[in-house]
């Protein structure tokens, strides 16, 4: 009797003019992923962290590009790829009026550049991610005066730092090798 007593008392109350005005979202509502290209470096840590497999990334040598894409269609917008995201370049929305009439307008692309290597001249890493890496390596070591050595060193890839410390290693060993035999 109670509860239907209080029914009758709310029914004088408005409802939500949802389609004619927006709707308010609660605090924490998790809704379209968004992406600013300018602060991603295009690490690939949302790609790895997305269960749904709704991020790639796809890295093009050829064509000097990385590929960051978002499908829509897959994300199950559990906000994984906003915790790990380490500039907060990818963020949760309040949008959540998702429907397209076509399903290309349901993937949300951005493109980036690659470094080359200055030895061997081959692409091996996005430049935002290089640069960061730079400027966080001098800001770390409190040496300003040593971003444009650290940027030098920064842009050589693995493969040839890797063929250069074995150098270097195996010169270090046939030195203290000739001393040990004079």
């Amino acid at each position: 009797m109670l509860k239907l007593l209080k029914t009758i008392l709310r029914a004088g109350e408005p409802t939500v003019k949802y389609p004619f005005a927006p709707l308010e979202v609660c605090p924490g509502f998790r809704g379209k992923p968004e992406l600013d290209p300018l602060q991603c470096i295009a690490c690939g840590a949302c790609t790895t962290a997305c269960p749904a497999n709704a991020l790639t990334m796809e890295t093009t040598p050829e064509e000097n590009r990385r590929v960051w894409q978002l499908f829509i269609g897959r994300c199950i917008y559990c906000g994984r790829c906003e915790e790990v995201c380490p500039t907060r370049a990818i963020r949760l929305s309040e949008e959540f009026e998702l429907a397209v009439t076509r399903k290309a307008d349901l993937y949300v692309r951005a493109t980036f550049r690659l470094q080359h290597c200055t030895e061997c001249g081959v692409p091996f890493a996005p430049e935002k991610s290089v640069a960061l890496a730079v400027e966080l390596l001098a800001l770390s070591q409190n040496t300003p005066e040593l971003v444009d050595s650290l940027r030098a060193q920064a842009c050589i890839c693995p493969a040839c730092r890797r063929r250069a410390a074995l150098e270097h290693h195996n010169s270090t060993n046939i030195h203290y090798y000739l001393e040990e035999q004079a």
